[in-house]
């Protein structure tokens, strides 16, 4: 799901103290008690500047309220409350009276630059998602996902009966994807295999980097038909349409592609619960079938004990949204021997690891 390890509100959670500590006064485990608390409503302050596109209407230098807010059609007192609350936690500067402009933190929600995350803090705030929360003691109690309580279906079936939320979700995944895909590429060679399938590989951005960066590469696709058909723009832009192969389908129910070199799943198995990612890499197994077609996984593999590790956040998201999990090193081996894999190495924790297994 969505990438936590570059927000500052994060950062706040984990020193439990403001963002700005030297200015900020000394506060009482109580108060620090109180700020975790409140998080919703940071998270919230950051949704709507998002939302606004605040941080693009700066990206030439700070500007007055009044300009932000008549370019952005928002009420120009409201704004600056926002804004002003915002600056406490570092998202954007009052550098001088109503006169406010970007940070470290606040370039991130532009729309312009190549690692930013203003997609994946749109899906985070969107009521759809966050809404879920309100029932987290569902998830509590039953371990089943609030999501399902909050709306009576799951959440992949409201994605797909609520197109516009769909595209929501599909753009942070697009955007997780580019920053998460570029380091995949970084760490693995994938210039030693001819045919490349990506499961679940949304609009086709990994593909397309990777079979740019290695022109003997071939790619298939693999999707759900309403998040593939649009992929055909990427790769024509990419100039590798030719070599990628788009196939629509649900990865529970239709035939995988056979006949690749390797299977990528990135960032797949978590939002699933064991018996739901046992099926699918089951499924990759087959299509496998004694051809020896490694199975490439990007994941998270948390970490032991009370070290800090953002999975552990994300793992509430799996839980209450989509019913999936966080999984620590002995998790992802058990799962993978249950599905007939065994991995090449064992994975580094704490962070974004690609997860190398070969059919057993």
């Amino acid at each position: 799901m969505t990438d936590t390890t570059e927000s500052g509100v994060f950062d706040l959670v984990r020193q439990g103290q403001f963002y700005d500590a030297a200015a900020a006064p000394e506060t009482s485990p109580r108060q620090r008690l109180m700020l975790l608390a409140n998080g919703q409503r940071f998270a919230a302050v950051v949704y709507a500047l998002a939302e606004l596109n605040v941080a693009d209407q700066l990206a030439a230098g700070p500007r007055p309220v009044t300009e932000i807010a008549a370019a952005v059609g928002a009420d120009e007192s409201a704004l600056y409350r926002l804004l002003r609350c915002a600056a406490l936690l570092g998202v954007f500067v009052e550098v001088d009276d109503h006169v406010f402009g970007l940070t470290p933190l606040a370039e991130g929600l532009r729309t312009d630059v190549p690692d930013g995350v203003r997609d994946a803090v749109l899906l985070d705030g969107s009521r759809f998602f966050w809404s879920s929360f309100a029932s987290i003691l569902h998830s509590a109690r039953t371990g089943g996902p609030a999501f399902d309580a909050e709306f009576g279906m799951t959440f992949w079936d409201y994605l797909t009966e609520h197109p516009e939320s769909g595209g929501v979700f599909d753009a942070a995944m697009t955007a997780i994807s580019r920053r998460l895909g570029d380091m995949y590429l970084d760490r693995v060679d994938f210039g030693r295999f001819g045919t490349v399938a990506d499961i679940g590989g949304g609009r086709g951005y990994f593909l397309a980097e990777a079979a740019r960066r290695h022109p003997g590469l071939r790619g298939v696709l693999f999707d759900r038909p309403q998040v593939v058909e649009v992929a055909g723009a990427l790769l024509a832009e990419r100039g590798v349409a030719d070599r990628v192969r788009v196939v629509g389908g649900d990865f529970f129910a239709d035939p995988l592609p056979t006949g690749c070199d390797a299977y990528v799943m990135k960032t797949v198995l978590h939002d699933w619960p064991d018996e739901r990612a046992l099926q699918i890499l089951r499924r990759v197994r087959t299509a496998i079938g004694d051809t020896g077609a490694r199975l490439l996984v990007l994941e998270q593999v948390v970490e032991p004990g009370n070290a800090w590790d953002p999975a552990k956040f994300l793992d509430v998201d799996m839980l209450v949204v989509m019913g999936g999990r966080e999984r620590n090193a002995g998790e992802w081996a058990r799962l993978f021997g249950q599905a007939g894999f065994e991995l090449v190495d064992p994975p580094s924790t704490g962070g974004w690891a690609v997860l190398e297994c070969r059919p057993r």
